[in-house]
């Protein structure tokens, strides 16, 4: 596929041209014009919401005498960040390099906010990037942004608990459900998991694992299909388990935290990183846990999903692409980068180079975990993370709609598929409102 058919399939006729007009600058910092280079220096813009980001800047700083990094931190995609870049790229003021969340990608590709730096990437920087992580952020022959990290599905559970009462680590989705039924019939108001309403990225991270391909972009169009065979297995098993009762359905939220916190909800099913946000949200019960494989749909398959992660994308409004991907590849593949973002708090994100598993398992305190070497684990998960996934062109509505759906599960006015065709249902329309080729499979 050339260049010019994978920008027109993704973009269709222009819409990702620059908005014109006499717009105001706006943003973090409010710059505009001609960027000043003291001391002969080339200035990069950066804006994340990634803790550590402050760290790593003053890092590459330190330690290059020819681009000097201009960071500001701004909030979070859903709390706001990603509305203040949409609205700099309007103004042509956006920063040179961003960070996104992996869904988001393609909706700042469709909206000509993320650039292709395909033609930028060196083969070396290339080969250094997990083949799962760099699929995510590759449609045709375009790459829009580079992976920082890459998160496995991998199931967290209460050792402590799990060894008291005999329980054996579940190997298959079968077993899961078997331990889970046997964990409700002690009728000591503990289950195994819950099924979060408000956590379409989980689901989508088993649909991943079972083989479902929600959205592809083959010959030029976006195909849509939410509702395949392997997506509907997924739904149909997590809805016998809330029908059983052998699963709390809830937002994981507070009420979620607190089941944790009382001993009543004995594993985690989310991605690597969250080994760190435990330590921090429950540090008393350091040493009572430990981290598992996912269960697999069939004994001896080695397939995932993953949950969470983040990127780097060089945006359309960029003045200095090549530095700015300099500092880009430093911040992804470069020991002092992960060290300075390790330095500003407890992580266990999973790097997608190589070289820094070993920096961050170095800094990671393993005593919470009971000296298990959760990095061992995640290397040898990671690369079962699917490479065939392609996140939709706008994912934050469609899973909104998802998540809605899923909320009105425990009251039995619908049924998770139900959730899943209404998603699909709410996003085709938004799809072909933007002008973009989409053929629909409903199922």
């Amino acid at each position: 596929m050339s260049e010019a058919v994978n920008r027109r399939s993704l973009l269709s006729m222009g819409l990702a041209l620059p908005l014109l007009g006499g717009l105001t600058a706006c943003g973090p910092g409010g710059t505009s014009g001609t960027r000043p280079r003291p001391g002969g220096k080339t200035q990069v813009t950066f804006w994340s919401s990634l803790r550590g980001s402050h760290e790593v800047v003053q890092a590459f700083n330190d330690t290059h005498d020819d681009i000097e990094v201009v960071f500001n931190q701004i909030p979070t995609g859903g709390e706001g960040g990603y509305a203040i870049l949409r609205n700099a790229s309007r103004a042509g003021n956006a920063p040179d390099v961003v960070t996104l969340e992996y869904p988001q990608v393609p909706e700042f590709v469709v909206d000509g906010i993320a650039q292709d730096i395909s033609s930028m990437m060196s083969p070396d920087f290339h080969d250094q990037l997990l083949p799962a992580a760099l699929a995510r952020t590759t449609y045709g022959d375009g790459i829009y942004a580079v992976p920082n990290d890459l998160e496995p599905l991998v199931m967290h559970y209460r050792d402590d608990i799990f060894t008291d009462r005999g329980y054996g680590i579940p190997a298959t989705w079968d077993e899961f459900a078997e331990l889970g039924r046997r964990i409700r019939d002690e009728r000591d108001g503990r289950r195994i998991a819950i099924f979060p309403t408000n956590g379409g990225t989980y689901f989508a991270g088993y649909s991943q694992q079972a083989g479902g391909r929600w959205f592809d972009t083959r010959d030029d169009a976006w195909h849509v299909e939410m509702a395949d065979e392997e997506t509907r297995r997924v739904a149909q098993f997590w809805q016998s388990m809330i029908d059983e009762d052998i699963v709390r359905i809830m937002p994981d939220g507070q009420e979620f935290d607190a089941l944790l916190s009382s001993d009543r909800i004995l594993t985690r099913l989310s991605g690597a990183w969250d080994a760190g946000a435990q330590m921090g949200a429950r540090p008393g019960q350091a040493g009572l846990w430990r981290i598992a494989p996912l269960p697999q749909w069939s004994q001896g398959e080695a397939s995932l999903g993953d949950h969470g992660g983040s990127t780097f994308a060089l945006t359309g409004d960029s003045r200095e692409p090549e530095a700015a991907l300099e500092f880009i590849r430093w911040q992804v593949s470069h020991p002092d980068s992960m060290a300075a973002r390790l330095s500003a708090g407890t992580s266990s994100m999973f790097p997608v180079v190589e070289e820094l598993v070993e920096v961050a398992r170095e800094a990671f305190d393993e005593s919470y975990y009971g000296g298990q070497d959760i990095y061992s684990l995640f290397a040898q998960e990671a690369p079962k993370v699917r490479d065939d996934w392609n996140w939709g062109p706008r994912m934050t509505s469609t899973l909104q709609v998802m998540q809605d759906n899923f909320a009105r599960v425990p009251a039995g006015e619908d049924t998770l598929l139900d959730a899943v065709r209404a998603s699909q249902a709410g996003t085709v329309p938004d799809l072909r409102a933007l002008g973009l080729s989409v053929r629909e499979v409903t199922g």
